[in-house]
């Protein structure tokens, strides 16, 4: 049955004003879900108005790529979450790496993850979200193996919240969608890109689906819809909802209203009679299974320490321990208490036959709970020990051991209708009172005393109470709603006969028609009639069916029916006192068969120690015009036939009972019937012997075949066990290929990194393109180029603006594609630079569709050299450039041209990359003296000791006397150098010497 957690967050969102007010939507995956999360978040728009929370299973060990790869599908920005993270509407939070994250108010909180137990995050974050949301909270599970979630998801149905799941068909790996999908509170089941659009649906209260209404047989109106809501359930499942509280049960109808998009109780009354599945749904969603191991550990210690250490203690071993446990729900509450006993017995080393009743209304989780197979959720609420202890592990669940299992009996029963158990030790009722009205609950306490034995314990829920009970008990622990009882009440016996067949024949309240207040009131007064008839004249009577079940009771039969010890039946033969057991089956067995009533001699029926009543039976046939054959038995007293021992009676003993005179009735002769029945049973018995023997002989037959069939199973067994020896092998395969491919993934990474370097070190805007021209990639350099930003990936690349002056740019692009030709270019650019434009294909794979890649390398450098090596070779004198370590790295044409010319001066002595210095050798054209100077004047202008420095020296030939000047200037620049010229000065040489001669 579902909690209250809906009303608490309600109050608190009235009451914290800085709440974010919009929904929060969870989402959880594991293995395979990164797809699955791509394909969900691509059919949501980027404003919804609502918040993404997204929890994974991540490795600890790496960092997670989640917010980088998500946000290429979605518009909405992606975060990682830190701590104390406020929550925004259209945005998506990732849960980060290693850690266990909260919702508390309208932060997000994160703690360290356990390193060694298992950890369940997405069933943490969503319990945390149904405490703070209610019905503002979303749940989504999504492809991951394991059970993850599930508890989870039960928490936010229960609060009110909204919960899809995908396809277990469109799922990589289907263990948690199939797991929550089990519990049968998923609203919707999808493919991933269909849960986008039925959240928005929710969020927005779209109609979803549309249902054809049928119109009611007879027509309600909305004061009456309510009402007949109560009667489809009851008549679909036999559970009177009337007896819960109002508010409970409209809250969790308003949640159908809502996921259905119903918009009055009048439509939805008319959805319930269209669609039975959503009846069976709202059944589910009023009686929620919301329960857990050991659930408020520290009053089931207190239980242990008091009352279940004392009943062992008290206990014979004679006698058995009895348990019952009303509203187990899935059983984990009856494990909880079985395990508590187990553990008690081995302290005591002792143990006493145990017997624990689970009870609850609901079949299918009567069924749940019996099974024992819990997911790995439990290993959050029981210790290590009992799971090693009490359960086996199967897979990614947890099975609860046969020792424990075969302690517990499994049933479905009524607690407010069904007849209670007997002689029990301890009633364990928690949670189930406080969703009953007052009266109810008051029955329904009274019932569970009556249940107790003597000295017996009651252990209740932290909100119920005993009420009007309080004197009967007295409180073990009051904190943890442990009590005993003082006194032992008896349920009255026409009220306990009356609640076995209420359901079978008075029902529901008449269902709501045209005309209701005056048919009410005259049923009313003629119930009231026949009850005085039947009180004041009719005899004390018992309607059964065919089978001799108790369906009704006429009168006070206190005096003649008795409730034994053990298991409640309604066959007769256990109820009647052993006295009139036979002749009350002779007679109605002759009645059945020959149609007519009969009647017993008179017998005498001991009332107590003291008086012994006086009476006949009388059993007649009823056939009602519908229906199958009743049987109807009277107890009819003799009148003054109630015998007092002891003379205290006004008539000397005997005490008139009124009755009316029996009509001409055949009385049976016991003994005739018992000999006529004596021969109708040996007949029987003979044919019983000839069915045996045949059945016997198809036994043997039959066990023959199963001895095949067992043989055939073990060989089965044999090849399963081979196929887990096969699987196991491929588990360890799949282990290693995950090895490698982490490698892999490793080398990737450190081949991007090192490609990012290398592009940062080149320095070379460079921009890729795919077969259709969109942007996959780019240098930062390529943003001086193109008005382009991180967040453009993807768009074409004709959408950005550039300062190329490049116009067959993109026509280039296509050819490169198409040809797979490399294309070059110098091109200027709009900043006055100029570069080399390279268009080179690319393809990831052979055989897939080629894109490009452009390079633009900045060449204005480059032309810059060779506008100065054009300058300098445009002068006619000999010009070199020195380094500063006198190495020379430019030459004009003339220092060339001059040394290629004079063989003593080859260029392998004055040519590129050599040093001047060394290599010169002006011995030839000069004397030492001469040559001495030189070079201090050289190496004085590379050392900054001097300005400049220019000498004059002859270079004859055989034909001709040439003269030279060196000149020596230094290079304003940080590399330093020097630039060297030689002048050739033979004309003025010559004018001045024969000046000199005239």
């Amino acid at each position: 049955m579902s909690s209250d957690l809906d009303v608490a967050h309600n109050q608190r969102l009235t009451t914290t004003g800085n709440r974010f007010k919009g929904y929060v939507v969870a989402v959880g995956a594991s293995a395979g879900g990164l797809d699955a999360l791509e394909r969900f978040f691509q059919g949501l728009p980027a404003s919804t108005g609502a918040a993404y929370v997204v929890i994974q299973h991540l490795s600890p060990d790496h960092k997670s790529m989640m917010a980088n790869l998500l946000s290429r599908h979605t518009a909405m920005p992606v975060v990682t979450v830190e701590h104390d993270m406020k929550i925004e509407a259209d945005r998506v939070h990732l849960i980060p790496p290693a850690s266990m994250m909260s919702v508390s108010g309208d932060v997000l909180r994160l703690s360290p993850k356990n390193p060694r137990g298992l950890t369940l995050p997405v069933d943490h974050f969503f319990s945390s979200l149904a405490k703070e949301y209610g019905n503002r909270g979303i749940g989504v599970i999504l492809s991951g193996t394991g059970s993850d979630g599930t508890r989870g998801s039960v928490v936010i149905n229960d609060a009110g919240g909204f919960l899809l799941a995908q396809d277990p068909e469109s799922a990589k790996f289907d263990g948690m969608p199939r797991s929550v999908i089990a519990t049968g509170l998923v609203d919707a089941i999808l493919p991933p890109e269909e849960l986008g659009p039925r959240l928005l649906e929710h969020i927005h209260q779209l109609p979803h689906v549309k249902i054809r209404m049928p119109v009611l047989a007879t027509e309600i109106d909305q004061d009456n819809a309510h009402e007949e809501v109560m009667h489809l359930l009851q008549h679909s499942g036999g559970i009177n909802f009337r007896e819960y509280k109002p508010a409970t049960v409209m809250r969790r109808m308003e949640r159908r209203m809502q996921v259905r998009q119903t918009p009055d109780l009048l439509n939805y009354v008319r959805l319930l009679s269209a669609d039975r599945g959503e009846l069976a749904t709202l059944r589910r969603e009023l009686l929620i299974p919301v329960t857990s191991f050991f659930r408020d550990p520290e009053a089931f210690e207190i239980l242990s320490e008091t009352a279940v250490k004392t009943i062992v203690a008290e206990r014979p071993d004679n006698q058995p321990i009895r348990v019952w446990a009303p509203g187990i729900a899935t059983g984990e509450e009856a494990y909880s208490l079985a395990i508590l006993f187990a553990e008690a017995f081995d302290r005591a080393r002792r143990w006493p036959n145990f017997k624990l009743f689970a009870t609850d209304v609901e079949s299918q989780n009567v069924e749940v709970g019996g099974a024992g197979v819990f997911s790995e959720a439990i290993t959050a609420e029981i210790s290590p020990e009992r799971l090693e202890k009490f359960f086996l592990r199967r897979g990614n669940h947890f099975v609860v051991k046969t020792e424990i299992r075969q302690s517990i009996v499994f049933a479905r029963h009524n607690l407010l209708e069904d007849p209670p158990f007997t002689r029990m030790d301890l009633v364990s009722c928690r949670n189930l009172l406080i969703y009953f009205r007052s009266e109810a609950q008051e029955r329904a306490l009274r019932r569970l005393q009556y249940a107790m034995a003597p000295g017996g314990f009651m252990f209740l829920g932290p909100s119920e109470t005993l009420a009007n009970l309080q004197s009967d008990f007295t409180a073990v622990s009051s904190k943890h709603k442990i009590y005993r009882i003082l006194r032992h009440v008896a349920l009255p016996l026409d009220t306990a006969i009356a609640s076995l067949s209420r359901s079978s024949v008075t029902g529901a309240r008449p269902r709501p028609g045209v005309r209701t207040q005056g048919v009410a009131s005259d049923a009313a007064a003629i119930d009231a009639a026949q009850n005085l008839l039947l009180r004041s004249y009719a005899p004390t009577s018992l309607l059964l069916n065919q089978r001799h079940d108790l369906l009704h009771v006429f009168g006070d039969v206190s005096h003649y029916l008795r409730i034994g010890e053990g298991a409640v039946t309604l066959d007769l033969a256990k109820l009647l006192p052993s006295s009139l057991v036979a002749i009350a089956k002779a007679l109605l067995y002759k009645a059945a068969r020959d149609r007519a009533p009969l009647r017993s001699d008179v017998l005498g029926l001991s009332l107590d120690e003291k008086r012994t009543e006086r009476l006949r039976l009388v059993a007649r046939p009823l056939e009602p015009p519908h229906g199958e054959p009743h049987l109807l038995l009277s107890f009819e007293t003799e009148p003054h036939l109630v015998v007092c021992t002891e003379g205290d009676g006004v008539n000397g003993g005997l005490a008139a009972a009124p009755t009316l005179s029996p009509a001409q009735i055949e009385t049976l002769s016991l003994d005739r019937e018992t000999a006529q029945r004596l021969e109708t049973l040996e007949r029987e018995l003979a044919a019983t012997r000839e069915s045996l023997q045949a059945t016997i002989e198809e036994l043997e037959t039959a066990n023959e075949e199963l001895q095949a069939t067992n043989e055939e199973l073990m060989a089965s067994n044999e090849e399963l066990q081979s196929s887990n020896e096969e699987l196991q092998s491929v588990n360890e395969e799949l282990y290693t290929v995950n090895a490698e491919n982490q490698e892999k993934i490793e080398i990737l990474n450190r081949l991007n990194a090192d490609l990012d370097g290398m592009a940062k070190a080149a320095s070379i805007a460079t921009v890729f393109v795919d077969s259709q021209l969109r942007l996959t990639r780019f240098t930062p350099e390529a943003t001086a180029l193109f008005k382009i930003r991180d967040g453009d990936l993807g768009r074409p690349i004709d959408d950005f603006t550039n300062l190329l002056q490049y116009p067959e740019f993109l026509p280039e692009l296509h050819r490169t594609i198409a040809s797979g030709e490399m294309l070059q270019h110098e091109i200027d650019a709009a900043n006055g630079r100029h570069y080399l434009a390279r268009v080179l294909p690319y393809a990831v794979r052979s055989g897939e569709a080629r894109g490009a890649v452009a390079t633009f390398v900045d060449i204005t450098t480059l032309r810059d050299v060779e506008r100065l090596q054009a300058v300098l070779d445009s002068l006619p004198e000999h010009v070199a450039v020195l380094d500063a370590n006198g190495v020379i790295t430019m030459v004009n044409r003339s220092w060339g041209d001059f040394a290629s010319e004079n063989s003593y001066l080859s260029l392998q002595n004055s040519g590129l990359g050599t040093n001047y210095l060394d290599v010169c050798d002006l011995r030839q054209i000069a004397d030492e003296a001469t040559l001495r100077e030189a070079m201090i004047g050289i190496r004085r202008v590379l050392e900054g000791k001097a300005t400049a420095f220019s000498i004059e020296y002859p270079r004859h030939t055989v034909d001709e006397q040439r003269w030279y000047v060196m000149h020596v200037a230094p290079i304003e620049h940080p590399g330093g150098g020097v630039i060297i010229s030689h002048i050739n000065i033979s004309q003025w040489s010559s004018g001045k010497n024969s000046q000199l001669e005239s």
